[in-house]
C-alpha cells in the first residue's frame, strides 16, 4: 500500500513528520511512503530512503490561511499534491497534520465524496476510563460541518458503525446520540427526529441519547453529533484534561516537601493516567465519506502520533472499510433517498 503524506503540514513539520514516517516504515514492511514537500528540507532528515519517495512541492499551505481559497490556488502545495496523488490512484490514502480546513477541502474537492454520501463527517477516537470491557469510542462529526441535517446524522451513524467495526474491532457497536438528556424526547427538533429515526433501523444497535458527561465513562461505542456540538465537546474534553493536569502540578509545586514526596511515589500512577487519556495513541481524525482514506492528525503531533496515525491508515486499508461503506450505501440507495426526502419534507 502507498500513503501520500503532506510532509510540510503541522507545527513541527517536517522534522517530526519524517521521524514518524521512518518509525512506521521500520515497523510496517508492507507500506510505501510518498512525502510531498520541500525536498531540500526533508532529505537531510532521513536516516534511510528505503520505501520512501520524495516529491518536490514548491508551495506550503500555512495554518492560518483561508482553507478553500488556499486549496484552489495553491495547486503545487504539499497538501494539494498529496491529495491529488490519491485522486490519480498513485496512492491509497492521504495524510496531513496541517491546516484542518484545507485538509477537509482537499478531501471533498480533490479526492471526492462516495456516491450517496451527502456530507462527509470527521470522526475521532477518544479514550474510555475505568471500563475493562471498553477502552475507546468513536465520535462524529467533530467539525467537518458546522450545521448538520437529520439525513447527515443518519448517515454518520452508519459510517461510525463501520469504522468502529473495521478499525476499532468492536462487534455490533453501541450507537448513541449526543444530547442534553437521555430521555427520547429531549433536545431540539433535530435531535428528537434523529432519535426516532435511529431507533427504527434494525441495522443500528442504537442505545438512545447520551450526555456529554458520560462520554469518557463508556456511554456508547459510537457517538453521533452535529459538527458544531461535536467540536465543542471535543475541545471541552481536551481543555478539561489539560486544566486538571496543570491544577495537580501547581498544587504539588506549592505544597512543600510532603507534596513533592507524595507526587514522587505516585509518579507511575500519573504516567498511567496520562497514557490512558492520550487519545493520540489511536491516530488522527478521519474524514468519513470520501472515496479514499483522508486522515488529519493534530497540528502539534510528534513522531509517535504520526506513527500511530499511519498504523490507523494501514488498518483502514487492510479492512477495506471504504469498500464496505460504498457497498452498504449502494445496496440501500433507495432507502437513503426515501429517508432524505422525508427528512426534507419534515
Amino acid at each position: 500500500m502507498k500513503i501520500a503524506i503532506d510532509a510540510m503540514g503541522g507545527d513541527y513539520a517536517p522534522n517530526e513528520v519524517v521521524k514518524g514516517v521512518e518509525q512506521a516504515r521500520n515497523a510496517y514492511k508492507d507500506i510505501q511512503f510518498q512525502l510531498y514537500g520541500q525536498v531540500d528540507k526533508i532529505k537531510p532528515l532521513l536516516q534511510s530512503n528505503e520505501r520512501i519517495e520524495l516529491v518536490q512541492a514548491d508551495e506550503v499551505i500555512e495554518m492560518g490561511e483561508e482553507p478553500v481559497k488556499a486549496v484552489m490556488k495553491k495547486k503545487n502545495s504539499s497538501l494539494d499534491m498529496a491529495a491529488q496523488a490519491v485522486k490519480d490512484k498513485k496512492a491509497d490514502a492521504f495524510f496531513s497534520a496541517g491546516n484542518t480546513g484545507a485538509i477537509l477541502a482537499a478531501g471533498l474537492f480533490i479526492i471526492g465524496r462516495i456516491k450517496g454520501i451527502d456530507r462527509p463527517g470527521l470522526a475521532t477516537t477518544l479514550p474510555i476510563v475505568n471500563d475493562p470491557e471498553h477502552d475507546n469510542f468513536v465520535m462524529l462529526d467533530v467539525g467537518a460541518n458546522a450545521e448538520s441535517k437529520l439525513f447527515n446524522l443518519y448517515q454518520y451513524a452508519f459510517m461510525g458503525k463501520y469504522y468502529a467495526e473495521n478499525v476499532r474491532h468492536i462487534d455490533n457497536p453501541r450507537i448513541g446520540l449526543l444530547n442534553n438528556g437521555t430521555e427520547a424526547d429531549k433536545g431540539d427538533k433535530l435531535h428528537k427526529a434523529a432519535n426516532e429515526l435511529f431507533a427504527k433501523n434494525k441495522d443500528l444497535n442504537f442505545i438512545g441519547n447520551v450526555e456529554s458527561r458520560e462520554l469518557l465513562n463508556g456511554a456508547a461505542d459510537v457517538v453521533i453529533t452535529d459538527g458544531f456540538t461535536g467540536n465543542a465537546a471535543l475541545k471541552a474534553i481536551e481543555g478539561t484534561a489539560l486544566s486538571v493536569l496543570e491544577l495537580i502540578k501547581g498544587e504539588i509545586m506549592q505544597g512543600g516537601v510532603k507534596s513533592k514526596l507524595g507526587a514522587l511515589m505516585l509518579k507511575p500512577t500519573f504516567k498511567k493516567i496520562a497514557k490512558e487519556m492520550d487519545y493520540s495513541q489511536y491516530g488522527g481524525a478521519v474524514l468519513m465519506g470520501t472515496k479514499a482514506p483522508v486522515i488529519k492528525a493534530h497540528g502539534s503531533s510528534k513522531a509517535n502520533t504520526i506513527k500511530n496515525t499511519i498504523y490507523q491508515i494501514k488498518t483502514m486499508i487492510d479492512s477495506h472499510i471504504i469498500d464496505d461503506v460504498v457497498e452498504y450505501f449502494d445496496a440501500h440507495s433507495q432507502q437513503m433517498d426515501d429517508i432524505k426526502r422525508d427528512a426534507k419534507n419534515n
